[in-house]
């Protein structure tokens, strides 16, 4: 049989959203009308959802919606028998009362069937429930979808009777539910449900009359001068932009923040028009991050870019919510309105750049760090040891390196920073380059904020990533070192990215060949960590600090790596836990031996020889070829002798592949070795010499990785 279904439109007109939340707002309160319609049958599979959202609004029309769900069959398991019935089967109060809550009070006990879970009888409910009709259904559903709401902050508000108080995310002023063109009954936030919406707030501020369901965008865009659609709204601002900027022989810029505020201005705005501004060349004399950040941040407009050398111009674009033929009194007022923000931030920084950056260095001494860390001063003087010890340890300039950690932080009294705070360490670059001070200083300063290093580091950068490192590890040991280690739900301090920071490092020293993969230094996690936590005052963290940030740090790897490699490769080794820059380049090597045909049989080998000499290490001695009596413990002894140098030489070349690959070479001798002779021999000199065997063999096995864990 065929059904009958209408389109669905639900529409909540409220005072203005919250830009920034207005996406995810708006595609919540159509799924949840979706869904809780769905659970009671009424929406049909072919039912498609189309989420509406402006700065004023949220709506949802649903395509195939049905007037009454179809009758569904039920079953209900009731309650034990013995609970149920009395001694004459009767029903018990206990029965009477769970059937009159589930409105089955008219139920005969004879209607009852009995069913058994094979310890007892159980009485069940069967039947054919009616469908519920959408009438009864909406208001419930709009409910529980305004309930799940990712509201930001709640608004409570009293209603126009002046008594009752409700809470939404801001007051709501008329409330649609159109089922085709026929409105169902509903009363939610003291609202009663109608088909009357409004449009845009200056070009159609009246109210506009919902004919049907699948009129309502043509209506509110014809009548109300708005689109009511989020997606729409949002794709037809950024075509316009795009041709502007085309326009302009200029560009939008690429970062992702263009994309953030493409969101942002499409949920300030219902009638999108797009207008050209300017400001005065002389501006440009200021950082661009400076002016970027200024236009984007305070007046939500887009800046525009030299598409040949990525530099600012002079103009911008304006998305206005008032679509014109004469913008020339909305462009010369945002004009007027951006012009005073300029020269803030022009006297900003030639106020900021008549103080030497490095005599700003002891007013950090009055700001806080942590109050159990010390001020941010020494906070730098410990940045600045570690620092020092990784120039010293890398063959760095230490000078250099001190310099640079030493003005890490100056910038943070300047006047620039404090308008601004995501300025951070780009305004010290600025500072550091006026003040003449060295190339390398300068980028330090300015790449000190980055999440990760992203180019192989050399002499030309090495600084900065010196600075990099040092930053981190003083951060991660310090906040971890007085309990502040993240949990599931917050990092505060953004240990997780540190760690992930310092994990780029290492990988980008290995890149540009600083650290060599076949040497185990010069530089370790292990080091820099302890030298993060001797600079610090004595008792200051605790005990356990350092061993606990390199598990930290090795775990982040783990769950970078396994994202793309092999789990049981990564695990294998980290098992043996080498140097953090080799572990790459030995998890790829694992994870193309899992593959071979040798791995299988030599990692249950090896797991096989681990638990013997787990419960045989107090008596384990030397190996005495004079005892090696057998065919097969001869041989394997032979094999271990011969892949050992070859395998060592692999070792030593950083080729982890072909330490494997020689490994692979003695699955037949280990094979035939546990078919053909018992370890636990009874003569105990005999059964030690053999375990004395194995645990060269198991050396030779676990150089790369323990590849026990590679076993199934």
């Amino acid at each position: 049989m065929t059904l009958t279904t209408r389109p669905l439109l639900v529409e909540l007109f409220t005072e203005e959203l919250p830009p920034k939340a207005l996406p995810k707002l708006g595609q919540a309160f159509a799924q949840g009308l979706h869904d809780a319609l769905l659970a009671q049958g009424l929406v049909t599979a072919a039912s498609t959802i189309t989420s509406f959202a402006s700065p004023r609004r949220l709506a949802v029309r649903l395509s195939h919606v049905l007037a009454v769900a179809p009758d569904q069959s039920f079953a209900e398991k009731l309650m034990p028998v013995k609970i149920g019935l009395d001694a004459q089967g009767q029903a018990t109060p206990a029965l009477q009362k769970k059937l009159a809550a589930k409105g089955w009070a008219d139920m005969q006990v004879s209607a009852l069937e009995r069913e058994s879970d094979g310890k007892q009888d159980y009485l069940v409910a069967r039947g054919i429930a009616a469908g519920v009709a959408l009438t009864n259904a909406l208001q419930a559903a709009i409910e529980a979808s305004i309930a799940g709401l990712p509201i930001p902050k709640v608004m409570k508000y009293q209603l126009a009777d002046g008594v009752t108080s409700v809470k939404f995310v801001r007051p709501a002023h008329a409330l649609i539910t159109l089922f085709g063109d026929e409105v169902i009954p509903a009363d939610i936030l003291g609202l009663h449900a109608g088909r009357t919406s409004f449009g845009h707030r200056f070009l159609h501020p009246g109210p506009i009359t919902i004919t049907s369901a699948d009129r309502y965008e043509e209506q509110l865009a014809q009548t109300g001068h708005v689109i009511a659609s989020f997606a729409a709204r949002r794709e037809k601002i950024a075509s316009l932009l795009a041709t502007q900027a085309q326009h302009l022989n200029a560009t939008l810029g690429q970062d992702p923040e263009v994309h953030a505020l493409l969101d942002e201005v499409t949920a300030l705005v219902e009638a999108p028009a797009v207008y050209v501004g300017a400001f005065e060349e002389r501006f440009l004399q200021v950082p661009q991050e400076c002016l970027i950040l200024t236009m984007r941040l305070n007046q939500k407009y887009f800046p525009l870019f030299n598409p040949t050398t990525g530099a600012l111009t002079n103009q911008f674009l304006i998305v206005s919510n008032m679509p014109t033929d004469h913008p020339v009194a909305i462009i010369e007022g945002n004009e007027r309105v951006v012009r005073p923000r300029l020269a803030d931030a022009q006297f900003f920084f030639d106020t900021d750049r008549k103080t030497p950056l490095h005599q700003r260095v002891p007013q950090l001494g009055s700001i806080v760090y942590h109050n159990k860390l010390g001020t941010q001063l020494q906070r730098v003087t410990r940045v600045q040891k570690i620092a020092s010890w990784l120039a010293n340890t890398l063959g760095a300039d230490v000078a250099l390196a001190d310099r640079a950690a030493m003005l890490a932080k100056a910038d943070l009294n300047t006047n620039m920073v404090g308008e601004f705070p995501e300025l951070q360490g780009i305004m010290g670059s600025y500072y550091a380059k006026a003040d003449h001070e060295p190339e390398a200083v300068v980028q330090a300063l300015a790449e000190q904020y980055k999440i990760r290093l992203e180019h192989p580091v050399s002499a030309t950068n090495m600084t900065a990533a010196i600075l990099f490192m040092a930053e981190r590890a003083e951060t991660l040991v310090g906040i971890w070192g007085i309990g502040l280690a993240p949990t599931g739900e917050r990092d505060p301090f953004g240990l997780r990215r540190a760690a992930l920071g310092l994990i780029s490092a290492f990988e980008q020293l290995t890149a540009g060949g600083i650290l060599q993969i076949q040497q185990s230094g010069p530089l370790t996690l292990e080091g820099l960590l302890g030298i993060a936590a001797a600079s610090f005052e004595p008792k200051a963290l605790a005990d356990t600090t350092v061993a606990e940030v390199q598990t930290f740090v090795l775990e982040r790897l783990r769950n970078q790596l396994i994202t793309h490699l092999d789990r049981s490769a990564v695990e294998a080794v980290l098992a043996i836990s080498p140097p953090l820059h080799q572990i790459l380049a030995r998890v790829q090597a694992a994870a193309i031996f899992a593959q071979g045909p040798d791995a299988a049989s030599l990692a249950a080998a090896n797991k096989r020889i681990g638990n013997l000499l787990k419960k045989s290490e107090d008596t384990l001695q030397s190996l005495n070829q004079a005892l090696l009596t057998e065919p097969a413990e001869q041989a394997l002894a032979k094999t271990i002798a011969e892949l050992q140098p070859l395998a060592q030489q692999h070792l030593d070349a950083g080729d982890y592949q072909a330490a494997l690959a020689t490994l692979a070479q003695a699955r037949v001798p280990v094979d035939t070795f546990f078919n053909d002779i018992m370890v636990m021999a009874d003569d105990i000199a005999v059964r030690n010499n053999r375990l004395a065997l194995l645990a060269q063999l198991h050396r030779l096995m676990n150089q790369v990785a323990d590849i026990s864990r590679l076993a199934a």
